[in-house]
């Protein structure tokens, strides 16, 4: 496909995702359905340009003076991709491209960037949650939000249970992974350019093998700071697909035993082939639709790990159409979900037991807000450094050291994001419960 007829398809895809609300894989997978035609880069050609354009939406709505699909698009390639306005216009006259620019896209692509736009639009966030973003982030709001509108490295965590770090070196090579700055046991792929088709993790044996998992190098450090030991007895309380029982099972190495659970039987039957590729022998699922019961283990576990159910704000990297859903009712709800979850998980915790409780958000009212109030409430419990327990895992180097020790709170959580860390959005913390 030449140019132009790839911005036509951007345009059609971005006017999918964002008038009839479906998700960008579906609609990028219903494109290619129709344009047989097209081949895998192609494919990822588009998918890359409506994704930047989410990512960006405010300030580049903001500047071409239009949110429309098209002026997205357009704004894009300018202002993210850094084609010059010329080449925008020269691809409208290719075969199927879009119909020639106006005179004021054309005025618009050319003026530089508004520097005292609303802040909410400088950082592409929703204009609602501005005092949320301010609370957390002060001064540096602007940055800190630009910084989760880019693509996203892909993070791999190396399965100690089959491999290590030296041995999964070389067939890593393949997908370009390098040694992780904060991480022992884990590789990195940089993001690719936006016009790149990225390679397929999937697809190398050192995945099939169960060598490797992927897994955000942030949410490999939460799983370090429970630092779960053999020999323990373990609840992850909200184990969805499972990243975090398998990031637990190899810090036991593959003795005690770990309990995973999740109110949703469907996602976490996503588990079963992943601990059949892991090797890890020392996991049990349980679902009441499979006739297993929590009962038994009530103040009987060594450690509780909670991921809880949140707004899902620190992945806005990978996925920058959830950023444009989320509303003041999903966050009233999240914190209502966050509240039970907290108070029923902590039941399960022994005397001298700890509970790690982790969301992929940055938001306080979903982090040190639910804490306080559960330590408020539940007196049983003391909170304890997050930071040093991840550190003495001994799973992070120097610098991913350094990072934990340098965004521990004033009570000892810890909060990572894409421009601290270069990781998703994280949170964490570390709740003891008195002997």
């Amino acid at each position: 496909m030449r140019n132009g007829g790839r911005i036509s398809a951007a345009i059609s895809v971005l006017t999918d995702v964002l008038q009839r609300h479906q998700p960008v894989k579906i609609a990028v997978r219903d494109w290619g359905k129709r344009a047989r035609y097209a081949g895998s880069k192609d494919r990822a050609w588009v998918s890359g340009l409506v994704l930047d354009a989410l990512r960006r939406r405010n300030s580049t709505a903001h500047h071409m003076g239009h949110d429309d699909p098209r002026a997205l698009v357009f704004g894009t390639l300018r202002f993210a991709w850094d084609w010059p306005a010329r080449d925008i216009e020269q691809a409208c006259y290719d075969d199927h491209g879009p119909t020639p620019l106006t005179n004021a896209e054309r005025d618009a692509l050319i003026m530089a960037p508004d520097p005292t736009a609303p802040i909410h639009v400088q950082g592409d966030f929703p204009e609602w949650l501005t005092p949320h973003m301010e609370r957390v982030f002060g001064p540096d709001t602007v940055v800190e939000a630009q910084a989760m509108a880019v693509r996203a490295d892909v993070d791999l965590r190396v399965n100690t249970l089959k491999s290590d770090a030296e041995k999964a070196a070389l067939p890593l090579k393949s997908v370009r992974a390098v040694p992780s700055k904060l991480l022992t046991n884990a590789y990195n792929i940089p993001a690719r350019d936006p016009t790149e088709r990225e390679d397929s993790i999937e697809g190398i044996p050192a995945f099939s093998k169960g060598w490797v998992e992927v897994q955000d190098a942030g949410s490999q450090i939460a799983a370090a700071a429970a630092n779960a030991k053999p020999g323990e007895q373990v609840l992850d309380y909200c184990a969805g697909g499972g990243g975090k029982t398998l990031a637990l099972a190899a810090q036991m190495q593959g003795t005690g035993q770990i309990y995973a659970y999740d109110i949703d039987g469907k996602r976490l039957s996503a588990l079963v082939p992943r601990l059949k590729r892991s090797g890890a022998h020392n996991v049990q699922l349980v679902h009441p639709s499979e006739g297993t019961s929590l009962e038994p283990l009530v103040g009987q576990m060594d450690l509780v790990f909670v991921d809880a159910p949140c707004t899902g704000t620190g992945t806005w990297r990978r996925k920058p159409d959830s950023k444009w859903r989320v509303k003041p009712a999903q966050l009233a709800k999240r914190v209502e979900d966050q509240r039970q979850i907290l108070a029923e998980a902590a039941n399960y915790v022994k005397p001298g037991g700890r509970l790690l409780y982790a969301t992929c958000s940055f938001l306080i009212e979903e982090d040190e807000d639910r804490v306080a109030e559960f330590l408020a409430a539940d007196t049983r419990f003391r909170e304890g450094d997050a930071a040093e327990a991840a550190i003495a895992s001994g799973l992070l180097t120097d610098h991913g050291a350094a990072v934990v020790r340098k965004f521990r709170g004033p009570t000892g959580s810890v909060r990572l994001t894409p421009r601290r860390a270069g990781t998703d959005g994280f949170f964490f913390a570390l709740l003891n419960r008195e002997a």
